[in-house]
């Protein structure tokens, strides 16, 4: 049975973060320990909030329990979310190579989270360039939504083809694979696209219209953990954006503004929606 070390925000109420990437993997069957960033009352996205962000010593001291038992041998990857603060980043890379130490083949999933194309860019100062000057090159997988993309690389992405392009260019500066979520294409429909070794591959699904927290976590989680069970590339990206579709399909049946993960939990193991990704 995989595991991994999940270091992104926890919520009380509602699916974003550790509250959203958890529960798939153990729905997947992997085995999911989680290092919270921060520690809020619920999205920002409610308008109000209450908590903190978790101090990067406190993470690093966490860690450090975690470790002291002897158990990072066990762990086959890293998933690595919304920070909270640029002193978080550090550490985060520290963790990282400390699990490589202990088991070589452990892989370093990062979903850059820095923002939106609705939103612009809504982390604190450093974090953006954090993952652009540090992380991506640890990285063995990266995770970015269209917005990210853009910063990540520099170019501008308005079509599928401009995404493929830019997510071979991201694999240039270090990581094997790039996910790329929330592309919006012709016809109404919104597409994924995975690059990896063998090419890039892509697929579409029909547009919701909703605006839900917490899918590119669910996200990121879910095409991991895929992966983590041996499913090639193409099959992990199918099935990870027909899952998504099914969540938020359910989502928007029952009238809710948090992602209806437990309601939903059938469509992160098999999706009813079937998808085939295309070789771009």
């Amino acid at each position: 049975m995989p595991t991994v070390l999940s270091v992104q925000s926890r919520v009380a109420y509602g699916h974003v973060g550790n509250a959203a990437s958890v529960f798939p993997l153990q729905r997947l069957g992997i085995e999911a320990w989680a290092l919270d960033t921060v520690a809020f009352s619920n999205h920002t996205g409610h308008g109000q909030w209450r908590g903190a962000v978790v101090p990067a010593a406190t993470i690093a001291e966490l860690f450090e329990g975690v470790a002291a038992l002897g158990v990072l041998p066990e762990i086959d990857a890293v998933l690595s979310g919304y920070l909270g603060e640029a002193l978080t980043g550090p550490v985060l890379l520290d963790i990282v190579e400390r699990i490589r130490a202990a088991n070589p083949q452990a892989l370093f999933c990062c979903d850059p989270v820095i923002g939106d194309v609705d939103t612009g860019s809504y982390v604190t100062a450093g974090i953006a360039e954090f993952f652009r000057d540090r992380a991506l090159a640890l990285a063995d997988i990266v995770t970015p939504n269209r917005f990210e993309l853009e910063y990540l690389t520099g170019r501008s992405v308005a079509t599928l083809g401009e995404a493929g392009e830019a997510a071979a260019a991201l694999r240039a500066l270090g990581p094997g694979i790039v996910l790329v979520t929330s592309i919006e294409v012709e016809g109404e429909r919104i597409a994924m696209l995975a690059a990896g070794p063998d090419g890039v591959w892509a697929v579409e699904a029909p547009r919701l219209p909703v605006m839900l927290n917490g899918c590119g976590d669910v996200t990121a989680a879910l095409f991991l953990g895929r992966l983590l069970r041996g499913e090639a590339l193409p099959d992990a990206l199918a099935r990870t954006a027909a899952s998504m579709h099914g969540v938020i399909e359910r989502t928007m049946r029952l009238g809710r503004y948090e992602l209806a993960l437990v309601a939903a939990q059938e469509e992160l193991v098999a999706p009813s929606l079937k998808l085939t990704a295309q070789k771009l």
